[in-house]
């Protein structure tokens, strides 16, 4: 049968017809912002997996979105404490707090249950408990003083770079572990392969050092990342056999605050 011809009975099927290279790119970035966010974008289905690479552009525009909002807070006469609280309610808003629910609730089902089935169990209900309570307040409280730190010293750069660089490791885990649950978001965007989780890692990298333009920073804050976001997935690794959704946002949250507080050395 010719290449035309399958195509027509594709697409009499119901099924898509191949993308051309230039929209298979289109249709992963907005599949990108259509996980990783709430704006209001035409949200591409396809090959969410595949997306991972461009996972730190949604950081980019975040970030750039937080940071102008507190920017402006700040040049108005506002207290430097409201600008950084209006930075990181911005980035909340944009993504539903989407990665501090998993932070929430991967300190509740990590720190809360003593077999693997029991903290899977915590970590799948919707109610937070202690450890998720002071895991998101000691969160606000870091980044809410790494903000105002960065405000003080109109490092803007920094708040734009963070969200970027944050963003990469999600990637990096769903290719490294498995899923632990078999089911979930984690489970339903399915696994990455390396390519597209190293070439997230690096279109990370490169963003980050185009705005700060910072070598020696970056550097540094990438390799802390790495650390960080390793010793949560061994974590994991050990305590609920692999990764899930609430994981992967841990890693974000953690691996901003480490790059927020790295960037700024």
């Amino acid at each position: 049968m010719r290449e035309g011809d399958k195509a027509e009975k594709q697409t009499a099927e119901g099924a898509a017809p191949p993308l051309s290279p230039l929209a298979g790119l289109v249709a992963d970035v907005l599949s990108a912002f259509g996980l990783l966010s709430r704006l209001p974008l035409p949200q591409a289905r396809r090959h969410r997996a595949a997306s991972a690479w461009s996972w730190p552009l949604v950081g980019l525009v975040i970030g750039g979105m937080a940071t102008a909002v507190a920017v402006a807070a700040d040049l108005a006469g506002l207290p430097q404490g409201v600008a950084a609280a209006l930075y990181l309610a911005t980035g909340m808003m944009a993504t539903g707090a989407l990665h501090e629910d998993g932070l929430a609730d991967t300190c509740d089902g990590l720190f809360g249950g003593w077999t693997r089935e029991r903290r899977l169990e915590i970590m799948k209900d919707s109610h937070i408990g202690r450890f998720g309570t002071g895991g998101v307040v000691v969160r606000q409280l870091a980044l809410w003083a790494l903000v105002g730190q960065a405000l003080s010293e109109d490092l803007w750069a920094v708040l734009v770079a963070g969200p970027v660089l944050s963003r990469a490791p999600m990637a990096m885990l769903m290719a490294a572990l498995p899923n632990a649950r078999g089911s979930g978001l984690s489970q339903g965007v399915g696994r990455p392969g390396w390519q597209p989780a190293l070439i997230g890692s690096a279109l990370a990298i490169a963003l980050t050092l185009g705005v700060t333009l910072a070598p020696l920073n970056v550097a540094v804050a990438t390799l802390a990342v790495a650390l960080v976001v390793a010793v949560l997935g061994a974590e994991a690794r050990r305590r609920i056999g692999g990764q899930t959704g609430d994981i992967l946002g841990a890693s974000q949250q953690l691996a901003l605050i480490t790059a927020l507080a790295v960037l700024q050395m």
